[in-house]
């Protein structure tokens, strides 16, 4: 049950030590990786999703909670994926859950004084203040919607967009989890890369992670595992364990900036803004 789930306010203390354990900087997914084990979140839980979207609710709930820290003044955004902890962030991080809490209301409430001072938790389309989540929500539900076949389609082409060559679908099953191979060429190197595809609404476990290594095993130089979902804990140890092939991950936001990028379903439009005021000193000259 999504009720058993902490809230989005839950995760931002946690947040802001999160932070500061880590220096004062961490991306999405190192904060999520240290809220999922601080709060003991089980694979069940961090799989649940809202009903319309598909989007995954703890997740989300821990964007929502990222985002309002920015009305204080906590923390700072100036990347995409990557937090800092400000000063006054930095002090909060020793106060009370509730004087957190209180400090992040007051700051929403001055950004909008005609709004309530704590929105509705968590709402379906996942409408925070994180730059572009909305877009990647509603992109990931789509992408969560088409055939397998076409995912798998979708992705080879997306790595040649990023410089694969001799990109392949094989498709064969029992085959390890292996869904095509390409050749990478940095440089004056070329790697042999086997890519998986899982167009997951929940998170890819370590199982999937060691299964794919093991049917890489003496076929390629590298392993890339691209789902729409997420990746456990484990499975990103997994992925990236001593003396074992290290094995690239994207996950669906990732996923979501490297279509973006090559404008794959995206469209991107500029947007022109204007201030405006009123010159008091060239009605006074008249």
């Amino acid at each position: 049950m999504t009720a058993a789930l902490p809230k989005h306010d839950d995760f931002m203390l946690p947040t802001l030590k999160v932070l500061a354990a880590l220096g004062g900087s961490a991306s999405n997914e190192e904060i999520e990786t240290a809220l999922i084990e601080q709060f003991a979140l089980t694979p069940e839980q961090m799989e649940l999703a809202y009903a319309t979207t598909g989007v995954l609710i703890a997740p989300d709930r821990m964007s929502w909670a990222r985002s309002y820290l920015k009305y204080p003044g906590f923390v700072a955004n100036p990347k995409r994926g990557v937090w800092i902890l400000t000063e006054e962030g930095r002090a909060a991080a020793d106060w009370s859950d509730a004087e957190v809490r209180k400090a992040v209301a007051a700051g929403y409430a001055a950004r909008h004084p005609r709004k309530p001072s704590k929105p509705k938790d968590a709402p379906e389309l996942g409408q925070n203040d994180e730059s572009d989540t909305v877009w990647a929500d509603l992109l990931l539900a789509k992408l969560q919607s088409i055939e397998p076949a076409a995912f798998e389609r979708l992705c080879q082409r997306l790595l040649r967009e990023h410089g694969f060559t001799r990109v392949e679908v094989t498709g064969k099953s029992g085959d390890g989890g292996i869904d095509g191979q390409g050749v990478l060429r940095v440089n004056l190197v070329s790697f042999h890369v086997l890519f998986q595809c899982k167009r997951y609404k929940g998170s890819v476990g370590a199982p999937t992670i060691r299964d794919f290594r093991g049917a890489m095993q003496g076929r390629a130089d590298k392993g890339l595992v691209i789902t729409t979902g997420t990746f456990t804990p484990d499975a990103r140890r997994e992925a990236t364990r001593d003396g074992a092939p290290a094995i690239d991950l994207i996950d669906g936001e990732a996923l979501c900036d490297l279509l973006r990028e090559v404008g794959l379903g995206v469209v991107v439009r500029p947007v022109t803004t204007y201030e405006i005021s009123v010159d008091g000193a060239f009605f006074d000259e008249i």
